[in-house]
């Protein structure tokens, strides 16, 4: 009895992270991801963003060995609902704690924990995409990387474009500007975060470690009749070779309010002087940018996974939702690991609205929880995933009504990380 007793006291213990706790923590977080430290400037805002409260570490007596976070975000859906999401963040084990079960408990309590609060949503960006299958996640927005010879390539720009103002500011003193042009464009793409106060800051972070020999973070704002309708910050990496210049402009971010707006930034960055490249990273699939181009052969487009997507209560999701074209289907849903979404859902709705029940009706439609996480968004068609394999069709036709259903006017974005 005493062996067992000392037994269960060895054992690692999950619990909350308490705020005298988070340097500790955090600490282990980073050892996991290769162990070099960031900037102080960094390494505040994560503190001042962390919810505590909503945080869990593994502890192996005085050592953590085990990070986990949620953030409390609303994430944009088909129809432009603002959702309660958990941001799952800031996961690690530490390699001396391989192979125990500490990420399989962490992510058990998370989902525990998400369901308790009444939120229908959980999403995440994956350092290794093929951990997060096994507990439920798909693969729901995808995102761009471009490096484009702006020495070869030219945009073709809709009328107006040179009649919208560019003006130079410090990315800090207009924040609250490109900040609300922000917040007006979230409604309009899913996959998009209201960001909560604080989280503005992410935009203007500037360590110069992070730079690689580039510029301070720059701003330009869009302006029409005197209203700011659209900004981008970049960094200019200057380079020149026995030819003359070659510098690179590296964008971090464009926003804009109408096309016209978004065309005027693009033309700026392709034109920026002593540059031939505008590099950028994790940008929406269909921007518009793709189709104003000249040679998109020259843009080199690279696409890789951006959000992954866990429905934690699938009546709740799928019901929050709307439908380009009406739907009336039964899921039949398996979930091994939140066993209590297991079960046939019967969703109707349109473009106006959507309720999703339980049922006893025959299964139009067999899956996972993966493949629905997937297609929550309207990136993924159920009808690729159909042809993968990974959806049963049991009534015929119905994948494809379905598939029409749930597609997106516009490709779900993640618009930055966390």
């Amino acid at each position: 009895m005493a062996k067992d007793s000392a037994s269960e006291a060895d054992r690692p213990e999950l619990r909350v992270l308490r705020k005298d706790e988070w340097g500790i923590w955090y600490d282990t977080l980073i050892r996991a991801f290769g162990g070099v430290a960031e900037s102080a400037e960094e390494r505040e805002l994560w503190d001042s963003l962390t919810e505590v409260d909503r945080s869990i570490g593994v502890w192996d007596g005085d050592a953590c060995v085990g990070t986990a976070g949620v953030f409390s975000f609303r994430l944009t859906v088909p129809g432009g609902a603002s959702v309660p999401a958990a941001g799952v963040t800031m996961v690690s084990v530490a390699a001396t704690h391989r192979r125990r079960g500490v990420l399989r408990s962490m992510m058990r309590r998370q989902l525990d924990d998400v369901r308790e609060w009444g939120w229908p949503l959980a999403v995440l960006t994956a350092s290794e995409p093929e951990i997060y299958g096994r507990f439920g996640y798909g693969v729901g927005t995808f995102q761009t990387s471009v490096e484009i010879d702006t020495s070869r390539v030219r945009l073709s720009v809709p009328p107006g474009t040179d009649d919208v103002r560019l003006r130079y500011a410090v990315p800090a003193d207009v924040l609250d500007v490109c900040e609300a042009v922000y917040a007006r464009k979230v409604a309009d793409r899913p996959g998009m975060l209201a960001r909560q106060p604080g989280w503005e800051r992410l935009g203007v972070l500037d360590p110069e470690s992070d730079r690689d020999g580039a510029s301070p973070l720059q701003c330009v704002l869009a302006e029409r009749d005197g209203e700011v309708v659209g900004y981008a910050r970049f960094h200019v990496k200057p380079e020149w070779d026995g030819n003359g210049p070659k510098g690179a402009v590296n964008l971090r971010d464009v926003q804009a309010l109408d096309p016209v707006a978004q065309a005027a930034l693009w033309q700026f960055l392709f034109g920026i002087d002593l540059t031939s490249t505008v590099t950028a990273r994790a940008r929406p699939v269909d921007e518009a940018w793709q189709y104003q181009v000249s040679d998109i052969r020259r843009c080199a487009v690279r696409v890789r996974d951006g959000l992954h997507v866990r429905l934690v209560d699938v009546g709740a999701a799928l019901g929050a939702r709307t439908y380009q074209v009406p739907v009336d289907v039964v899921f039949d849903v398996e979930d091994a690991f939140c066993p209590w979404n297991t079960g046939r859902w019967r969703l109707s709705g349109d473009a106006k609205g959507a309720s999703c029940e339980r049922t006893t009706d025959a299964a139009d439609l067999s899956l996972s929880v993966r493949e629905l996480g997937a297609a929550y968004l309207g990136g993924v068609s159920l009808a690729a995933l159909g042809a993968a394999g990974r959806v049963r069709e049991v009534r015929q036709g119905a994948l494809a009504e379905a598939s029409v259903g749930f597609a997106s006017a516009v490709a779900p974005w993640l618009p930055h990380g966390f």
